[in-house]
């Protein structure tokens, strides 16, 4: 019996995290908000903002796999509260970005403060209050894992998933703040982040109108 459920736990795997790396790895909020923490606070910030998006993956996968994915079918005006509160957060974000302003010559070289708890809140609400990311788990848990999977097994791969987000903007968080981009970006630092704010505000409008 146990050889059984492995083997099916096992056939399950492959898809998931076919699906789960494909998601992870395509832009969106996610890799804008770690881009814009990271160029305005650095390497740690960047790293907690992806702690943050992995602990609002852990949200999703926690009500999905106790089953309470159906209050978004019962209540479709769940999923509206969720879209409009994850636009306004998204786009309130991006005007911080749109705010951000050339380095005095003296202060060229240092680099902002960002509070460990600012970071990974940036990271956390920009996942967890993203309506598309909690269908794609409702999709995956009652579409993707036939529902006699141990509980076990399905806590598994929620935290394979978790694990797969925490370690890719982890990479990028890294990436962005190597010392080698961060003095080319120097100078055009404001103007990236002022790019990355539009592009957060775009994904907040387009989240909240479509």
């Amino acid at each position: 019996m146990e050889t059984d459920v492995m083997q099916a736990a096992l056939a399950q795997m492959l898809p998931v995290a076919v699906v789960t790396l494909l998601a992870v790895i395509s832009p969106g909020p996610d890799f804008a908000m770690v881009t814009r923490v990271s160029l305005a606070g650095g390497r740690r910030a960047g790293l907690l903002a992806a702690l943050g998006i992995a602990c609002g993956v852990s949200v999703h996968v926690t009500y999905t796999v106790l089953g309470f994915g159906w209050v978004v079918h019962a209540l479709p005006q769940s999923l509206d509260i969720l879209r409009y509160a994850g636009a306004a957060w998204l786009m309130w974000i991006g005007v911080q970005g749109l705010r951000s302003r050339p380095q005095a010559p003296e202060e060229a070289g240092e680099q902002a403060v960002l509070s460990g708890w600012v970071a990974w809140r940036s990271g956390a609400l920009c996942n967890a209050l993203n309506p598309k990311t909690a269908l794609f788990f409702i999709a995956l848990f009652s579409q993707g894992i036939d529902p006699s999977t141990p509980l076990s097994v399905q806590v598994g791969f929620g935290v394979f998933i978790a694990l797969a987000h925490l370690l890719w903007f982890a990479v990028v968080a890294v990436g962005l703040t190597h010392p080698a981009l961060t003095r080319r970006i120097q100078r055009i630092r404001h103007r990236v982040e002022q790019g990355v704010g539009l592009c957060l505000i775009g994904l907040g409008l387009r989240l909240a109108l479509v």
